[in-house]
């Protein structure tokens, strides 16, 4: 992946898009996909053929139609790992390559949609672990900390410190259980840091919103 994109002008002008509300791939992030509508599979089978992009882009909140109104900014990844089921369903793995700026949605002959982009205003993105000595790491754990103590749930401590801060940042915005205007928001963020200031915020406002006097459960 690092010799077929190392720059945005590497990223093909038209690119076929997922739509899913939601989904938040992030560069070099992992995203498991389990895919079983006839659309998508066609949509994999053509991205197999050749360089193997698909564009996870959400569409708008409240835009319930049957072809919603697509947010402007996606996140191209690269199918990195492909299986066949019994049953006729593909699992695959997207690991997140760039974000990118849709300039228009052609009219196109497949049954998925297609996007002309560019990812001339992601350029940072090509560059890994950019901006991570700006990130407050201690703020992020200590969020995080709050958060699973807040849910009851399991994490690996020794994976979180192990884990370079672009990798935890990215990481922890993908499988945060926000909504879709929430991780377009961490999504589109300047940096690195500005992803991490967010997270904290984010996490920090939900952790109050539903503490002792709170409004509703964190989930």
């Amino acid at each position: 992946m690092a010799h077929a994109m190392r720059e945005p002008g590497d990223l093909p002008a038209v690119i076929p898009v997922f739509p899913l509300a939601g989904a938040l791939l992030l560069p070099r992030g992992h995203m498991p996909l389990n895919i079983f509508e006839p659309r998508y599979l066609a949509m994999v089978d053509d991205a197999l053929r050749g360089p193997r992009l698909i564009g996870m882009i959400q569409p708008e909140a409240e835009d319930a139609s049957d072809v919603p109104r697509l947010y402007h900014v996606g996140c191209v990844g690269r199918i990195t790992s492909f299986s066949e089921t019994g049953d006729g369903r593909y699992l695959i793995q997207l690991t997140g390559v760039a974000r990118f700026r849709v300039l228009e949605e052609p009219v196109v002959a497949t049954p998925y949609r297609q996007c002309r982009v560019t990812a001339e205003p992601f350029a940072v993105d090509f560059k890994p672990r950019a901006g991570e000595g700006e990130v407050d790491r201690d703020a992020l754990i200590r969020t995080l900390r709050a958060y699973i103590d807040a849910t009851g749930l399991q994490a690996d401590w020794d994976a979180i410190r192990q884990a370079p801060n672009e990798a935890l940042v990215n990481a922890l915005s993908m499988m945060s259980p926000f909504g879709v205007r929430e991780k377009q928001a961490l999504l589109e963020a300047a940096s690195l840091k500005q992803r991490a200031d967010m997270l904290v915020a984010i996490t920090e406002i939900e952790l109050a919103k539903n503490g002792p006097g709170g409004d509703g459960p964190l989930q």
